[in-house]
């Protein structure tokens, strides 16, 4: 019961540019604020920008002013515009939202789906 699909990713080099799309379910964007994330193997998943249900946005300090999260309601699809891409920015991106459950913010385990693979070659 797959609810969010990426895609995008690809091979860039040093400061080349990607946009990153997350199709997901139209109950999904009727109230939910939606987040990109990134995970190296053998490293935690970190958030890199989130955007809210009114369109607001956050980034992580690592991607200011690099990256631009914005969202289409009327395709309930969320983006990431990437651009001046570095070697660091390599991980699996991944899109995904908070659930409220037992008035606790969390994001399910195994609500994770595949991820799309982002690599930045020097």
């Amino acid at each position: 019961q797959v609810q969010l699909v990426e895609s995008g990713g690809g091979l860039v080099q040093a400061g080349g540019s990607l946009r990153l799309s997350c199709a997901a379910s139209r109950s999904i964007f009727s109230s939910n604020a939606m987040g990109w994330y990134r995970q190296v193997p053998g490293n935690q998943r970190e958030l890199v920008a989130s955007i809210t249900s009114t369109g607001n946005t956050n980034y992580a300090d690592s991607v200011k002013g690099r990256f631009t999260i914005s969202r289409d309601n009327a395709k309930n699809t969320v983006y990431l515009q990437m651009n001046s891409l570095k070697p660091e920015d390599t991980a699996v991106y991944y899109c995904n939202y908070p659930r409220l459950s037992s008035r606790e913010w969390v994001i399910p385990h195994d609500s994770w789906g595949q991820g799309t693979q982002v690599t930045v070659s020097s």
